[in-house]
């Protein structure tokens, strides 16, 4: 029998996830990974970020999903262009599905890249893409101590996006928490609360991209 550990399978996708990150970073992309449970929003988020960023970024995406392809048909039909990745029942993407996925767009014709990954908490949070930037996405209708729960997610984020803003008046959800418990994991990480349906909070989030945009920082996580 023969057993292979799971830091060897990390490190190999960690070489991947380099490689990838040298290719965007040569062709001038700036990469970030959006991470969330499902339905927190990450795709109404990302079609809000489209509008605030128009002439100002040329965006693509990396949809992740187990399966299907309807986020992806949303986004297409935006005119952006798009890369459908399905898992077939693993929960996260890793580095390879990215460096297959990065070979069907024009890198020249992409400043943002858009990495939506597969709706999970838990293990997105292990794997480096070879993207520059993480950012969790968070609903106000999934409670307030997912920070306290899932640690390891956003303490390896760089943003906070709370979502679906305008629904706090009917849930017991604290904003004020949540940032607390996410400053507490990551004191540098940014921490914006939107409505993505009505554009309140996007302009900061565009802003925040932008302003990472063609940054490079590389990953430590082993």
């Amino acid at each position: 029998m023969r057993i292979v550990a799971a830091k060897k399978l990390l490190k190999a996708n960690d070489l991947l996830a380099a490689e990838n990150r040298a290719k965007l970073a040569a062709a001038g992309v700036a990469a970030v990974n959006i991470l969330g449970s499902p339905g927190a929003g990450k795709t109404t988020l990302l079609e809000a970020l489209f509008a605030a960023l128009a002439h100002r970024a040329r965006p693509a995406v990396i949809e992740g999903d187990i399966a299907g392809a309807l986020d992806a048909e949303r986004i297409a039909r935006l005119g952006v262009p798009v890369v459908q990745i399905n898992t077939d029942g693993a929960c996260h993407l890793d580095a390879g599905m990215i460096a297959a996925a990065l070979a069907d767009l024009d890198l020249q014709a992409v400043d943002l890249l858009f990495i939506e990954n597969v709706g999970n908490l838990v293990c997105t949070a292990g794997f480096d893409l070879g993207e520059q930037m993480r950012a969790v996405v968070l609903s106000t209708v999934e409670g307030d101590d997912k920070a306290v729960k899932y640690p390891a997610i956003f303490q390896g984020s760089d943003a906070l996006v709370m979502t679906k803003c305008d629904l706090l008046g009917h849930t017991n959800f604290d904003p004020a928490r949540v940032a607390a418990d996410y400053r507490r994991l990551a004191p540098d990480g940014r921490v914006f609360e939107v409505c993505a349906t009505t554009g309140d909070g996007i302009p900061a989030v565009a802003a925040w991209l932008l302003g990472s945009e063609g940054s490079g920082r590389e990953r430590t996580e082993t």
